[in-house]
């Protein structure tokens, strides 16, 4: 089975970049699984129900989300009616939305499941703990293929994690920092891991935003409202090809679509 993993999808700018890329990749690589992390994808930040809309359209089966899943008030209500969409599962149980899901391909079941880093962000539960909490829940272990997207920003706990969960999920990949790392590899236990698979987004910014806006902000150390890049894209993406009956990862390949 070929999964495929996009990297944070950032303003409407990669909402029709990825539109007019994807159809033409899932032919080519025999993508049978789209996730996308679109956390990112309303512009002006976070995510909205017309953003996620437009992603599910544009060929993605599943979303997930990160540290700015909250921040648009309309994406609440959304979050409980679309299963297909998910917030990271170490929230707190009051917050909208569910931490996995569990997509059904009629012969085989696939378990994405969304959690969020500790260091540099938000104070959430403890991520192994609630991994762990997630992994013994009957329907989850049921699932031969489960894979994770680890919005975390410190690359030590994002290998830590990977390391603790090698064996014991299909694979692992890393959003938050925009930047696509080079280090994509199977684990010694068959898991599929990438840092991070990158962004989704203008080519020409920092992170998705006007390179003006950010030295602004890094430079003279006061507010600004950040504006974000126009222009050409990117699309950074991880394809995991996993054997259905052991739900270990064959091979990994690592892409960016220009």
């Amino acid at each position: 089975m070929n999964i495929l993993a996009i990297g944070d999808i950032v303003t409407s700018n990669g909402c029709n970049f990825l539109r007019d890329k994807l159809p033409k990749l899932k032919a080519t690589k025999y993508i049978d699984i789209v996730i996308a992390n679109g956390e990112n994808s309303a512009d002006g930040n976070g995510i909205t129900p017309f953003s996620a809309k437009h992603i599910f359209s544009s060929g993605v089966d599943v979303i997930t989300t990160g540290n700015h899943t909250f921040r648009r008030k309309e994406i609440y209500e959304f979050l409980d009616k679309y299963p297909g969409i998910i917030r990271p599962a170490n929230f707190p149980s009051v917050a909208p939305g569910k931490g996995y899901y569990i997509y059904d391909k009629g012969n085989i079941q696939i378990c994405i499941i969304n959690i969020m880093g500790l260091v540099y962000m938000d104070c959430l539960a403890c991520p192994f703990e609630t991994i762990d909490s997630i992994l013994e829940i009957d329907e989850v272990k049921r699932c031969k293929i489960k894979i994770l997207d680890f919005h975390a920003e410190a690359t030590a706990e994002k290998k830590a994690l990977g390391f603790y969960l090698d064996g014991r999920v299909s694979a692992i990949f890393g959003t938050h920092t925009h930047v696509q790392t080079s280090d994509e590899t199977i684990l010694p236990n068959k898991t599929g891991y990438i840092t991070d698979v990158g962004m989704t987004g203008a080519i020409e910014s920092v992170l998705g935003v006007k390179p003006e806006s950010s030295i602004k902000k890094m430079k003279d150390k006061l507010p600004v409202r950040f504006e974000f890049a126009k222009g050409p894209c990117e699309m950074d993406c991880i394809l995991f090809n996993i054997d259905e009956s052991t739900g270990y990862t064959k091979s990994i390949e690592r892409l960016r679509i220009i």
